[in-house]
């Protein structure tokens, strides 16, 4: 693979994928040929991991999932069009911030939710359910998954 190496699950392939599109993205001053490239290999691994996760202990599980390779990226290619706001992706979660107030309307018809605890917008993976009661904060979520908020990644204002 030209752009995806040691991925073993759904969740580090989507991680992978959200980095280069930030970094490759016609939206964002890439190349759209190099974008078709990322967005194949993508596709062809989607395959491969689907099923495979990773919870926050670190330990991989399988659990079959309905979604399919195509959703992710329009997902994504959907939220760079929107301007100020921040993406990350969390486990198997994504995760809108920033100003997202002029776009609610936008990000409701992309089936993410607003969480108001959080202040931010998510999707959660398709037949989620919380166990538990234990409140985690943003910070908490992104250590328990080793993520470390980038506040550079940013969609860029289109010209």
């Amino acid at each position: 693979m030209k752009f995806f190496n040691n991925i073993k699950t759904l969740e580090q392939l989507k991680k992978e994928y959200h980095k280069l599109v930030m970094k490759h993205h016609p939206d964002v001053g890439g190349k759209e040929e190099l974008m078709k490239e990322i967005n194949n290999e993508y596709e062809k691994l989607f395959d491969i991991v689907k099923n495979r996760h990773i919870n926050k202990e670190g330990e991989y599980y399988d659990k079959k999932t309905n979604e399919a390779s195509s959703e992710f990226i329009e997902l994504i290619n959907e939220l760079l069009k929107l301007n100020h706001i921040n993406i990350e992706i969390i486990g198997s979660f994504v995760w809108v911030s920033g100003d997202t107030k002029p776009h609610k309307e936008k990000l409701k018809g992309l089936g993410l939710r607003w969480h108001k605890k959080k202040m931010c917008w998510y999707l959660s993976p398709d037949g989620y359910r919380r166990f538990g009661k234990s409140e985690y904060t943003m910070d908490d979520i992104r250590n328990m998954y080793g993520v470390q908020f980038n506040k550079s990644v940013k969609t860029k204002e289109l010209k």
